[in-house]
């Protein structure tokens, strides 16, 4: 049996003091500056407080994590205490996420939501140290937030029980129902008391993906604020037909022209990301790169500087779909279209958030239109189509790819093999020919010079 709400984005919202939550959930509430809850927040936050089910689908940036964040909060504080003792603070509620982003900004919507509590909270992804986490986990925490690979590294060195959680969250559940994620959730699922409050969240749910969710539920409610896979009303949207060639200058002149920053651009391939962003930089943007073969450590640290606005471009795969939230976020570039629709909705709810307006522009080849077509076909709308002017100046050939076979200084026996770019600089004006000196006869035939290679880019 399922119990379906659905409510109109322009349904009026109570304050969160109608909600009855406890005055020190209140008091960080308010020390945020939020008075009024959103739609998904309304509908999901006293359900949850009862501890009944959910299944809860709302627009990317409509509030979603606070939608269970505080009710679990609420729920917690029968729990709360100031002993020393790990035992005193055994983990009662798990949040579960897809990515190690969302993770860590999870975690930082329950550190402010619970900084007037004695209640614990911990993080643990992988990427990093695993000796800090376990440190904090044998502390002991009441609210632990993960991604399913490293809490089962946790569980198999014993830093952590999960024996008395009343509290299972799956944060964007469409891609933590994925099928590669079930064989760690379904390990996780053991692991776990058979009588909890479960909860799903995420801004896209397909029929299979609720018809499985409902494997994890019981009797839940479910409750969609707006049609199924829709964008927000404050984001624009726009799709630019351009060739391959003309893409990255198409992001230079829109960050130089509108005078930009914080701009996030979607790339689909690893390689792609890290040489755009290179490009980039080359041409004057202050850009950095993020995506999954980078360490944890250098993905926060870009990160953290985007946030702080140190950053034009943050050139991104889909690593920064999910859980990247920054306040202002004034546009998001697809540079690649995404292959999956569902994407495509993520990628652009990183703008327009919090009710703020926000821009989101597409690029497309020919060959790239059916995928801008299934979009179209996901989220009901059609979205516009416009011509981009690139002026020339913003026209350059890509880098030009060397290898070096050695090393300034090296030795034949301790060569050095490496590859870097080379700026490109336009050939001087044919000069008139001149009669060739002949080599010196002592001229080796074998001197060491640079290889030129024809190497894709």
């Amino acid at each position: 049996m399922t119990d379906t709400i659905t409510t109109p984005t322009s349904t009026p919202a109570a304050t969160f003091s109608d909600f009855g939550l406890h005055p020190s959930i209140l008091q960080a509430i308010a020390a945020t500056g939020y008075t009024h809850p959103t739609p998904i927040q309304a509908q999901a936050i006293p359900i949850a407080m009862e501890g009944r089910d959910v299944m809860g689908a709302a627009q990317t940036g409509t509030g979603k994590t606070a939608a269970f964040t505080l009710p679990i909060l609420h729920r917690l504080m029968q729990f709360a205490n100031t002993s020393a003792s790990p035992a005193r603070h055994p983990v009662r509620a798990l949040i579960l996420t897809p990515t190690r982003e969302l993770a860590d900004q999870v975690y930082e919507n329950v550190a402010t939501y619970s900084a007037a509590t004695p209640l614990r909270a911990a993080v643990v992804f992988g990427g990093v140290d695993i000796n800090p986490q376990r440190d904090a986990l044998r502390r002991g925490c009441e609210l632990l937030v993960a991604t399913p690979g490293r809490l089962l590294d946790h569980v198999e060195q014993k830093n952590v029980n999960l024996g008395q959680v009343g509290i299972l969250v799956l944060d964007e559940a469409d891609r933590m129902l994925d099928m590669g994620f079930l064989p760690d959730l379904d390990r996780i699922m053991r692991l776990l008391p058979v009588n909890r409050q479960s909860l799903l969240f995420s801004a896209t749910f397909s029929n299979e993906i609720r018809k499985l969710g409902r494997n994890f539920l019981r009797n839940p409610v479910e409750i969609e604020v707006a049609a199924r896979n829709a964008t927000a009303d404050t984001v624009s949207q726009i799709a630019y037909p351009l060739s391959s060639g003309e893409k990255r200058a198409a992001v230079v002149h829109l960050v130089k022209s509108k005078g930009l920053n914080q701009v996030i651009v979607f790339s689909n391939t690893k390689i792609g990301t890290g040489r755009l962003a290179r490009e980039l930089v080359r041409d004057g943007v202050k850009a950095e790169s993020i995506h999954g073969d980078k360490s944890q450590l250098d993905r926060m640290k870009a990160l953290d500087a985007f946030k702080a606005g140190e950053l034009e471009v943050l050139v991104a795969t889909d690593v920064a779909a999910r859980g990247l939230d920054v306040a202002g976020v004034p546009c998001v570039i697809n540079y690649d279209l995404p292959h999956n629709a569902e994407d495509y909705v993520h990628r652009i709810g990183r703008t327009g958030r919090a009710g703020k307006s926000g821009e989101a522009i597409a690029f497309y080849t020919p060959d790239e239109e059916r995928y801008l077509l299934d979009i179209e076909k996901l989220i009901k709308a059609k979205i516009p189509r416009g011509q981009l002017a690139v002026p020339a100046s913003a026209r350059r050939p890509p880098a030009v790819r060397e290898r070096r076979a050695y090393a300034p200084g090296a030795t034949a026996q301790k060569p050095v093999d490496e590859f870097f770019y080379k700026p490109y600089v336009p050939a001087p004006a044919a000069a008139a020919p001149a009669s060739k000196p002949e080599a010196p006869a002592s001229a080796s035939k074998k001197s060491v010079g640079v290889l030129l290679g024809g190497g894709r880019q």
